[in-house]
């Protein structure tokens, strides 16, 4: 039995989750998402916990059990509590300002850069050189972070770019000065 796939998954209050055939639907206070799960995985609501299994012992089933029900676990708790993420810029005059669409990014380049924020995910920027990415499913937070990093890495000469917040950039040492 899977170590992760086998822990029920419990819903809190205010949470309301349905499962029509292979698609699941979680419902909270913060939003709504939804996901189609593996044809061969079943789902099953008792009451307040959700169970996940599998059909038989082999391997593609075992790694899709664990898979499923991390993902499942990660919709309640992103419709109740919701993901965030932190990125710090590092440069001189480079900043990002928030906008209602999205960030308008100052990243060393002959131009600006505007980044549009998809559906559901709300882009702020506490200070012009901290980014917060907010947003109730973990996978489309963590892409939008990616996303925004790519932009301008961190370099590890002098480290500047885009990096998340508690990142350790590994710094070179530089040409080595004549006599």
């Amino acid at each position: 039995m899977s170590r992760i796939g086998k822990l029920p998954i419990s819903i809190p209050k205010g949470v309301t989750v349905t499962i029509n055939g292979q698609k699941v639907s979680v419902k909270g206070p913060k939003g709504e998402l939804h996901r189609v799960v593996h044809t061969d995985i079943g789902v099953k609501l008792d009451g307040e916990t959700l169970t996940v299994s599998r059909p038989s012992e082999e391997p593609v089933h075992k790694s899709l059990h664990g898979l499923t029900r991390t993902l499942v676990a990660n919709m309640v708790e992103g419709v109740t509590k919701g993901y965030s993420k932190q990125l710090e810029i590092t440069g001189v005059g480079y900043k990002a300002e928030p906008k209602p669409y999205g960030l308008i990014l100052s990243l060393g380049f002959s131009h600006q850069i505007e980044y549009k924020a998809p559906a559901g995910i709300k882009l702020t920027a506490p200070q012009p050189t901290q980014v917060t990415i907010e947003g109730v499913d973990k996978e489309m937070v963590g892409q939008v972070a990616a996303e925004i990093r790519l932009l301008r890495p961190p370099e590890p000469y002098k480290g500047k770019g885009i990096k998340y917040a508690g990142e350790v950039v590994r710094r070179k040492a530089g040409k080595a000065g004549a006599k």
